[in-house]
């Protein structure tokens, strides 16, 4: 099925009835994929770790993100309205041939009765009071099972708290032992700042803004009377994120890629719609709008639709590569959670501000809860977050990928390995990949030890095998950045370090530095004359390159395998090459990434003697161009 661009990618999205019109042009494709009994969203085209029965329950259940607040600001569908209505009965019903079922203990229908819960706190005239009074008690008993099977400990705690707020709306029996033990247990996940870990010791990632704190902005507005503290803390806390998370999207809108669960697109922006619902004041209406707004139209102009106008799995276009398990084809409408600024009147100052750029922000943020150093470029908006990695890892899909490499960019996205097998298959974006010579490579994946030093320099200790340790500092900066490692290594290795992916366009042009001599503490190792150390490309989108500045042997332009990369389906990997003998090595490479015109063009052989190395035995100095340059103790 081919990928078309939708009807809502000339939407000019900039007024509540534009948005309105967004909701219904997402809707219209899947009216026809819904099942007699209309309690089953049924789309194709892939699985997930459940079966197809749980998947289209998830489908349907997903769009009512998007349909309770389109209700709730005077948005008028009865037709569709009816339907969901209708797929409530049939799917609440023990006795229809499309009852959504008994759940299980750590079942996936219970993050989606957490939309439910939310429609009966909203809008329960719309949804509930609709139902026989025999429906409304098979509906209650069904959403009940909630409070009696256990969920994972991390954001899906808060999916029984919702059911139980719009409980509590209702004036049906609500369970405040389990509400109140999920609630304190989630006040365990927070760190500072306004983060939370994804549950204790799990990653600070887009689980934050989309769930956590989308749940916790919930919560303060709908229980404000009831708990008043805890929603003023809540409210409080969600400001502090917020001045932090503002780092993470780019002037034309878009946002930094990174970790799991990026098929939920533009539910990366769904926080600043609940900001401007929940009426927190730490941002003006204007810069919320704008941050939302832009956010919504860089993705609708994305081909991230089906022939159909059905949204595929995928990120900035349909891939199924770096898909998670979870990941059905119904699973990405989790992206409608955007919709909740609809909730609000038509004469609300969000809807009347006019919409502001990004405010003036530091151009480094030291972001420490999710292990981050996030930095804008001035001169273009290129955005990118500097990663020291993390001391767990879980069992979700390309972990390493998602949460372990050097950097994370807005604009160059990142990658995950097609397969096991070389340097083309791996994609090794942003990484230092090691192999014992079998070309099969190892990455980072968990840290003994992570931190942010002083200056923003992020320092890391891993090891690859018990054998090889490496410590990583990242000097983070636009369009410059400085990786040093020391690789501790009982065996002879190969090692590959990749700069960013650049996308591959009729217009590459492959840069090659000079051949050079490139030091190596252990082992000076000679280039020959065929050989250099410093690489890159250029396109219409952008520069990326690598300099080998000590430890390396030679470089290569690594032709990705296709649709690895979340942002662009080929590039292009710039990549540093050594070989590595048993003892200690020091591996030093300075990465350039910018996007657009470079002005003056990009020699990358005149950057290649711009910068100095000092290897001492108690300190590494670097010095480069533009002020970029770090003192190392070792």
């Amino acid at each position: 099925m081919g990928v078309i661009k939708h009807p809502i990618a000339s939407n000019p999205l900039r007024t509540k009835a534009d948005l309105a019109l967004a909701f219904q042009q997402l809707v219209k494709p899947l009216l026809p994929r819904y099942s007699e009994g209309r309690a089953r969203l049924q789309l194709t085209g892939s699985g997930a770790g459940y079966s197809s029965d749980v998947a289209e329950m998830e489908g349907f259940s997903r769009i009512l993100w998007g349909l309770v607040p389109f209700l709730a600001g005077g948005g008028e569908d009865e037709s569709f309205t009816q339907l969901i209505v209708q797929g409530i009965d049939n799917g609440t019903n023990p006795e229809h041939s499309e009852y959504w079922g008994k759940v299980n203990d750590y079942d996936q229908r219970l993050v989606e009765m957490a939309s439910m819960g939310f429609s009966l706190a909203l809008v329960p005239e719309q949804i509930w009071g609709r139902l026989s009074d025999e429906s409304q008690q098979r509906f209650y008993a069904w959403l009940s099972q909630i409070n009696r099977h256990p969920a994972y400990d991390c954001n899906w705690l808060f999916f029984q708290v919702l059911v139980n707020i719009g409980f509590r709306k209702l004036g049906l029996p609500v369970d405040e032992a389990r509400t109140e033990a999920n609630l304190q247990r989630i006040e365990q996940f927070y760190l500072e700042e306004g983060w939370y870990a994804d549950g204790i010791g799990g990653h600070s990632d887009y689980y934050v803004p989309f769930a956590i704190q989308y749940y916790a902005l919930l919560y303060a507005k709908l229980m404000k009377a009831e708990d008043p503290q805890r929603a003023e803390r809540f409210q409080e806390r969600a400001g502090q994120f917020a001045e932090q998370f503002i780092h993470w999207f780019a002037g034309e809108g878009q946002a930094i890629p990174y970790g799991r669960s990026m098929a939920y697109r533009y539910s990366q922006g769904a926080f600043w719609g609940a900001m401007a619902w929940a009426e927190d004041g730490t941002y003006s209406y204007g810069v919320l709008k704008g941050l939302f707004l832009r956010h919504l139209r860089w993705w609708f102009q994305q081909p991230i639709f089906a022939s159909d106008g059905i949204m595929t799995v995928g990120y900035a276009y349909p891939n199924l590569i770096m898909a998670e398990n979870y990941n059905a084809p119904g699973s990405v409408y989790w992206a409608m959670k955007a919709f909740l600024p609809l909730a609000l009147p038509d004469d609300h100052p969000f809807w009347q501000a006019e919409e502001e750029a990004l405010p003036a922000l530091p151009w480094v943020s030291v972001q420490r809860a999710p292990h981050m150093v996030v930095v804008h470029s001035a001169a273009t908006g290129h955005t990118a977050a500097f990663n020291t990695g993390h001391l767990g890892s879980n069992e979700h899909t390309h972990t390493s990928a998602k949460y372990e490499k050097f950097a994370y960019s807005a604009s160059f996205g990142f990658s995950v390995p097609r397969a096991e097998w070389g340097l083309s298959q791996g994609a090794f974006d942003s990484m230092l990949a090691l192999s014992e010579g079998d070309n099969i490579y190892r990455v980072r994946r968990k840290n003994e030890e992570t931190s942010i030093l002083v200056g923003g320099v992020l320092k890391s200790t891993w090891h690859p095998w018990r054998d090889v340790k490496v410590t990583t500092w990242i000097v983070p900066g636009l369009p410059w950045h400085l990786r040093v490692h020391h690789v501790e290594t009982a065996r002879e290795l190969d090692a590959a370090e990749g700069g960013f992916a650049l996308p591959i366009d009729a217009s590459l042009v492959e840069l090659r530095g000079e051949a050079a001599e490139c030091g190596n503490e252990a082992a000076a190792i000679a280039s020959g004359s065929e050989t250099t150390t410093a690489i890159g490309g250029r396109s219409g989108f952008g520069v990326c390159s690598v300099v080998g500045l000590a430890g390396y042997s030679e470089a290569a332009l690594i032709y990705a395998q296709a649709n690895t990369n979340l942002m662009h389906p080929r590039t292009a990997i710039p990549t540093l090459k050594a070989k590595l003998t048993a003892g200690e090595h020091w591996l030093v490479s300075a990465i350039y990434g910018e996007t657009g015109a470079v002005d003056g063009g990009f020699e990358l052989a005149s950057w290649q003697g711009s910068f100095k190395v000092e290897i001492e035995p108690s300190v590494i100095r670097i010095e480069g161009p533009h002020g970029v340059g770090v003192t190392i103790e070792r």
